[in-house]
Order: C-alpha cells, then sequence, then structure tokens
C-alpha cells in the first residue's frame, strides 16, 4: 500500500469517527434536541441570559421548516464543495499540461515523427 493510500484511509477512519461517535457515545441525550446547530444554541443562551433580549434586524428569508432549512444548508455545502473541486483539479491540470509541454522534445527534422519522411519508403 503506498503512503497516499495509507494516509487517504486513516483520514477516512478519522471522519468516520467523528461521524460515529456522537451517536456511539450518545453525546446530547439529556437534550431535547440533541444535535442542533450553532445558530440555535446560541438563541438558546441568550434567551436564558437575557430574556429581554431584542435581535437587531431579522432574517432575510426564514426556511418553512427545519427540514427545508437543513437542505439549503447542504446544497450551500454542496455548491462550495463543488467550486473547491474544480478549482484544485483546473490547478493540477495546468500544472500536469505545463510538464508535458516543458517534458516533450520537438521532433527534428528527418526524425521518424515529422512529415518528410512519411510516403517516402515506398
Amino acid at each position: 500500500m503506498s503512503r497516499n493510500a495509507k494516509i487517504n484511509t486513516l483520514l477516512l477512519a478519522i471522519v468516520a469517527a467523528l461521524a460515529v461517535l456522537p451517536l456511539a457515545l450518545g453525546l446530547g441525550d439529556h437534550k431535547e434536541e440533541p444535535f442542533t446547530g450553532a445558530d440555535a444554541q446560541a438563541e438558546t443562551a441568550i434567551t436564558e441570559i437575557a430574556p429581554d433580549y431584542e435581535p437587531w434586524f431579522a432574517p432575510l428569508y426564514e426556511p418553512p421548516s427545519g427540514e427545508v432549512e437543513s437542505a439549503l444548508f447542504a446544497l450551500q455545502a454542496a455548491l462550495g464543495a463543488g467550486v473547491l473541486a474544480y478549482y484544485f483539479g483546473l490547478r493540477k491540470g495546468r500544472r500536469q499540461g505545463e510538464a508535458r509541454a516543458a517534458g516533450a522534445e520537438t521532433p527534428g527534422p528527418g526524425s521518424a515523427g515529422s512529415a518528410d519522411s512519411v510516403g517516402s519508403g515506398a
């Protein structure tokens, strides 16, 4: 197994552990909504500390349900990942193209790939 394959396998195992461990260990069992986002947790903390707090502004768009909000967040994350993947793929492709162009030798006159030698051997 190559070094890159070992690193990729290790990273995949770490990501899987980060996804499974909170569920397996029962983290958040004592909460009403165990895995809410940071915004909801901040809102709860603020209302506990200062019940008369008024927000400075309202959201521009309020999704009709939590499922729609989660779907929009997932769509946003997917679009961001797509943009990043496109950028890094383009960068790698350009680098590989430059390496091929620098490493390729141009055939000289009289070589097997030149137009002069094509058809002259009959």
